[in-house]
């Protein structure tokens, strides 16, 4: 299983600089957001797969699994949807006031053709 897991955060990883490269503000946004998805997968696979064991330790448990990398990729979630909030609200601003979601035309400088 974490070897398919690696597969799709190295998926991810890729799409993701990928779409950060372009010249278009949305798709910067959403390589963003897959960007982290693929952390929070990897936090996970990182932390160990485990099934069927809770999450506490208890005097008779044989063995659990680790709560911290859970709580990290939830603390990572929440961030990641405010920061992805105020890059839409940020790209959707730019739009009304210059027009395009171009960063070159952002930029305001002439092309030399």
């Amino acid at each position: 299983m974490e070897i398919l897991m690696a597969f799709v955060i190295g998926i991810l990883f890729m799409t993701a600089t990928y779409l950060m490269l372009s010249k278009s503000l949305l798709r910067i946004i959403v390589g963003t957001g897959l960007l982290s998805h693929g952390a929070h997968l990897l936090i996970l696979t990182m932390g160990g797969l485990k099934r069927g064991d809770a999450p506490i330790l208890g005097g008779s448990a044989q063995s659990y699994t680790d709560p911290l990398p859970q709580a990290l990729i939830l603390t990572a979630i929440v961030i990641s949807f405010g920061v992805t909030a105020f890059f839409l609200v940020l790209a959707y601003r730019s739009y009304q006031e210059l027009g395009t979601d171009n960063v070159e035309e952002m930029r305001g400088t002439e092309k030399d053709d």
